[in-house]
C-alpha cells in the first residue's frame, strides 16, 4: 500500500489516515502512484502481457475509492483484460482467400469490414453535422461551416492528447448553439496531466486560428481572418478559469504565485492588444488566487503556468486581426 500524504496536493486540506480521496475538493490521495500504475498497465497491455497488466490494475483498484467512477471503470477494465486472456489465439486467413492471390488481402478486409464501419460513430456525425448545418444556416456555408470544423479541431486537441496518454475517450460530441466537447476517463490522473488535456484544446483551437489567419493573409479573403479572430476568441472564453471552462481545470494545476501571474499577464495583454476581453481571464485567475488554499506544486506547476500565459497571449493575438462577428452574407 503506498503511502498516503498528511494533506491533499490539490487544496492543502488535512487528510485522515487511509483516506483514499480528499473531503474537500475529493482529490484522489494517491493520484501520482495512481497514474503511475496506469501506465505500467498500458505498457504491460502494449507488450500483450496481460498477466501483468492486470496486477497493475488491481494495484490501481485498491488505492481507489469503491464508489468512485474510476473504479468502476478499473473494475471494467480487469473484465475485459480476463475476457481477452481467455480468447484463443488468432487463428490464420480462411483456406478459401488463397485461392485470390494477391486480392486476399482486400477480401479478409472487407470480412472485417466492421472495424472500419466502428470508426463512423452514428452519434458523432450527426452531432457534428447538425452543428455545422445551424451555423451555415445562421451565417452563410463559408463562414459556418468552417467555425464548425475549428470547433472540432479544437475538441480534437483534446481527444488526441487524452488517448496519447493511453487513456479512454469518446468522439467529439456537438450542441448545436452551445459547443462540444470529449468525455473521457481520468483513472487516477493528476492535476498536472488533466490540465495538459485541458490546455490541448486551446492549443488546437491556436494552431487552427494561426492557418486561418496565414490563408486570410495569402488570399485577402476577409473570411479567414474572421473565422481565425472568432475561433480564438471562442478559445479565450474557455481559458477563463472558473467552472468546467478548459482554463478552470487547467488552473488546479497552478500556485497562487501562477495565478497571480496569469492574471498580470492577461491585463497587460488586454492593454497591449486592445483586446477587453482577456481581462476575464484576469478577473478568473484573480478569483481562484483567493477563493481556497492552494498548495505549490513545484516546477511542473511553473511550467503549465508559462504554457497557459503563451496560450492567452497567442489567442488575444489572432483574435485581434479582425473585428469579432460573420462576415456579411
Amino acid at each position: 500500500m503506498a503511502v498516503a500524504p498528511e494533506a491533499c496536493r490539490s487544496c492543502g486540506a488535512p487528510l485522515a489516515p487511509g483516506s483514499l480521496a480528499c473531503t474537500e475538493c475529493h482529490a484522489l490521495t494517491h493520484a501520482p502512484r495512481l497514474e503511475e500504475l496506469a501506465a505500467s498497465a498500458r505498457g504491460h497491455e502494449e507488450s500483450r502481457e496481460l498477466a501483468a497488466a492486470r496486477s497493475d490494475w488491481q494495484a490501481a483498484l485498491d488505492l481507489l475509492p469503491d464508489e468512485s467512477s474510476q473504479a468502476a471503470w478499473v473494475r471494467a477494465k480487469l473484465a475485459e483484460l480476463a475476457r481477452a486472456g481467455a480468447k484463443p489465439a488468432k487463428s490464420d486467413p480462411p483456406a478459401w482467400t488463397r485461392k485470390l492471390g494477391p486480392l486476399a488481402p482486400v477480401a479478409v478486409l472487407l470480412v472485417k469490414g466492421k472495424l472500419f464501419l466502428s470508426l463512423l460513430k452514428l452519434p458523432f456525425l450527426l452531432s457534428f453535422a447538425s452543428f455545422a448545418a445551424l451555423y451555415w444556416a445562421l451565417y452563410g456555408l463559408d463562414f459556418g461551416v468552417g467555425i464548425a470544423v475549428l470547433i472540432l479541431v479544437h475538441e480534437a486537441g483534446h481527444f488526441i492528447e487524452v488517448r496519447r496518454r493511453g487513456l479512454k475517450a469518446d468522439l467529439p460530441m456537438f450542441i448545436p448553439g452551445f459547443g462540444a466537447f470529449v468525455r473521457w476517463t481520468a483513472a487516477g490522473v493528476t492535476p498536472q496531466a488533466r490540465a495538459l488535456v485541458s490546455l490541448a484544446g486551446p492549443l488546437a483551437g491556436a494552431a487552427g486560428a494561426a492557418f486561418c489567419a496565414w490563408i486570410g493573409q495569402q488570399t485577402h479573403e476577409h473570411v479567414w481572418l474572421a473565422l481565425a479572430s472568432f475561433s480564438a476568441f471562442i478559445n479565450v472564453m474557455n481559458l477563463i478559469p472558473v467552472w468546467q471552462l478548459d482554463g478552470g481545470q487547467a488552473i488546479t494545476a497552478i500556485d497562487r504565485i501562477g495565478r497571480i501571474a496569469i492574471a498580470l499577464a492577461a491585463v497587460l495583454l488586454a492593454a497591449w492588444l486592445s483586446q477587453p476581453m482577456l481581462l476575464l481571464v484576469a478577473g478568473g485567475a484573480v478569483y481562484r488566487a483567493f477563493d481556497k488554499p492552494v498548495q505549490a506544486l513545484g516546477p511542473s506547476g511553473h511550467g503549465i503556468t508559462a504554457y497557459f500565459i503563451i496560450l492567452v497571449a497567442a489567442l488575444g493575438y489572432l483574435s485581434s486581426l479582425a473585428p469579432l462577428g460573420a462576415p456579411a452574407r
